[in-house]
């Protein structure tokens, strides 16, 4: 599971001095003007509501020598898969992607205003992983006329642009604003069906219904395809072994992944290459067991600085909650601010003896968590260009009882927001100038401290009933909301404790009331990411809205306040909003554990989805003079290796290109 930007991004409501005071001395707040630092650029530039930024990975020349080519050949592993997750997302995203490159670098023969639109639609295509939204989900539209596109195909053609396919089809589904609308739809309505609902590639013809009775084999790493007679196929997702296991689906991009991960193991210490080489066996047969075996592996390996995630995780795409999306993440740790994250990991038991709900579903013992604090390098498929800013994996709920689980904070990922995020004010959404001093001071060290609490308490705690055995098969289209929400509300919980003072993470109680005061903030803030007449699909939004609105109707935790016609959400006090939170807490835990599907319905159907249509428009319009992005995307580090006379590897150096179509196009090959 993970944390995505969306509490982070919170932080462009403060001014732009106050985002680097608890950063890295790497960003000196004296240096900081419009989101650079002396010799360095930070926000690169805007599309529409979109940011792009670039991410630097201090510390990585650092590293040795083998390290630094074992992050060198598992990113070109990461780069190797990115488009699977694109086909998974929509089933026309890599021939949009082919259109929509050779218009890009054809564009100087256009007229003026296309090559502009061009430009946009494929800055927005290259972030979001696709024409979908992936914050809102909905469908971006190209805004151009046939006339003009045409035209913009027929120059690009006599530049010499190798366009093969079809390119009129695929101009009518990007400006078709009536038909593949969202990517992932769990509540389409009365009568209509989450899974015909939703865009994404991970299913083909099916519908709920006929998933009645059947038992899939591989639920996440497969796609499930409703042939002609009516039955059901399970395409599965490997390479093959060369023996008894044929290729599958994406074996080309899973050969090619396999191969730099060969090539990674060599420069490996033990318990890496151990587990690299269960994933390259998992890679092959595509096999549930082999999946597993590489999961215990890799969290077992808690001593190496480098580390990698690989695979088809997070189930956030589909409305079902089974399937996985394909992603990848190169990290070395950060020392430094690993200490912090360690402290709450040691202390994992603690604080699940005293969590505020039944004994029958308290661990006796938390098996082993590994916190650490990491600095990326790549990210791709569901991961990046925009990315999580905590995660705490596996997934498999029986693998984290018994062998534990690895919960990481996106150091340089929080700094890379901070830094990139500039202007903006938190008076407008703030009730009084004590909550606007409160977040000037806090915001930076609570936010972060409720990621480190979300991902290392959070996720790891609990047990359910052993007849549930996997809840996500229980909650359904729920779970991933439902289980993100108990995260967040264990730390909305535990933040205002004298605990974190006494472990010296927060030193003020102070804090934990900006951190609540954020996250209501936060309820009314986000709304800018809903279209119009729209509802929530975004499992972490859904998530957010749900707990706010449930403390306003079920706690005193938050008044809803109005002045000069416009809407606050005031935290009445720090005991009323732990309170209420240890209630909500509790009944989360209870779904969770007893499988209550019905009780997880209602929580997220009337506190999670919905959007007051007056009080968006409201939202959206003190949010217009404020210029804030939705989202933003990274530009990747990238990694080249230095070879001697002889052709051997005598270094890899880092370089930040600062420019997404650059590395875009070479990622595409076109550079």
């Amino acid at each position: 599971m993970r944390i995505l930007d969306l509490r982070s991004s919170l932080l462009s409501l403060l001014v732009g001095s106050i985002l680097v005071g608890c950063q890295s001395q790497a960003a000196d707040p004296a240096t900081v003007a419009n989101g650079s630092e002396a010799g360095r650029r930070h926000l690169l530039e805007r599309v529409d509501d979109t940011a792009i930024a670039q991410l630097y990975a201090d510390g990585f020349e650092n590293l040795s020598l083998n390290d630094k080519i074992l992050c060198y050949f598992l990113s070109e592993a990461a780069i190797a898969g990115r488009d699977i997750f694109l086909d998974q997302k929509f089933e026309h995203n890599l021939v949009i992607r082919e259109l929509l490159e050779e218009l890009y670098v054809n564009r100087a023969v256009m007229a003026p205003k296309t090559a502009r639109e061009i430009e946009r639609y494929t800055k927005l295509f290259w972030v979001h992983n696709g024409i979908h939204n992936s914050i809102s989900t909905r469908k971006e539209i190209l805004q151009l006329t046939g006339g003009e596109f045409n035209a913009a195909v027929k120059a690009a053609k006599t530049r010499g642009a190798k366009i093969g396919i079809e390119s009129e089809p695929l101009f009518r589904i990007m400006t078709d604003a009536e038909n593949q609308i969202s990517v992932t739809n769990k509540s389409p309505g009365e009568g209509r069906d989450p899974l015909l609902a939703s865009s994404n590639n991970l299913y083909v013809g099916v519908s709920t219904a006929d998933l009645a009775g059947f038992q899939e084999k591989n639920p996440l790493n497969s796609r499930l395809t409703k042939q002609a007679d009516g039955v059901l196929v399970e395409e599965v997702y490997r390479a093959g072994d060369g023996a008894g296991v044929p290729p599958g689906l994406y074996a080309k991009e899973i050969t090619a992944i396999i191969a730099n991960l060969e090539k990674a193991i060599p420069h490996a210490p033990p318990a890496t290459a151990k587990a690299l080489g269960l994933l390259i066996r998992f890679y092959q047969t595509g096999a549930v067991v082999d999946w597993r075996a590489f999961n215990i592996a890799w969290v077992e390996d808690t001593d190496s600085v480098v580390d990698q995630i690989n695979g088809f995780i997070e189930v956030y795409m589909d409305a079902r909650g089974q399937k996985g999306s394909w992603e990848a993440i190169v990290s070395f740790i950060n020392l430094p601010k690993t200490a912090a994250i360690k402290k709450l990991a040691e202390e994992t038991q603690w604080f699940e003896d005293r969590m505020p709900w039944e004994d029958e579903f308290k661990k006796k013992e938390v098996v082993g968590i590994a916190a650490r604090a990491i600095s990326v390098i790549t990210e791709t498929g569901d991961s990046g260009p925009i990315t999580p800013i905590g995660i705490n994996l596996p997934n498999e709920s029986d693998i984290r009882e018994n062998f534990g689980s690895k919960s990481v904070n996106l150091s340089n990922v929080v700094e890379g927001y901070a830094m990139a995020s500039v202007g903006g004010s938190a008076g407008e959404f703030s009730w009084s100038p004590e909550e606007v001093a409160r977040a000037k001071k806090w915001s930076a060290l609570s936010s972060d401290t409720h990621t480190n609490l979300h991902e290392v308490v959070g996720h790891a705690s609990g047990k359910v009933r052993p007849e549930v055995r996997n809840p996500a098969d229980s909650l359904g289209v729920y779970y991933s909301t439902l289980e993100e929400g108990r995260a967040d509300l264990i730390a909305l919980y535990w933040i205002s404790d004298p605990k974190m003072q006494e472990m010296g993470i927060l030193p003020d109680p102070e804090a934990a009331l900006a951190e609540y005061e954020s996250y209501a903030r936060n309820a009314l803030v986000q709304l800018r990411r809903v279209v119009p007449g729209g509802q929530i699909e975004e499992d972490h939004m859904r998530n957010r809205q749900m707990i706010v609105h449930w403390l306003i109707e079920n706690s005193e935790a938050i008044a809803v306040e109005k002045r000069d016609g416009k809407t606050y959400y005031r935290v009445t006090s720090v005991a009323a909003f732990r309170e209420g939170s240890g209630r909500l807490l509790a009944e989360h835990m209870r779904i969770k554990a007893t499988g209550d599907f019905e009780a997880g319905k209602a929580l997220v159907e009337t506190y999670g989805t919905k959007v007051d249509p007056i009080l968006h428009a409201e939202v959206l319009a003190r949010i217009a003079d404020l210029n804030l992005p939705s989202a933003t995307g990274f530009v990747q580090p990238e990694l080249k290796l230095v070879r001697d006379d002889k052709g051997e590897i005598r270094d890899v150096k880092v370089s930040y290109p600062q420019d997404l179509a650059a590395q875009m196009l070479s990622w595409s090959g076109r550079h």
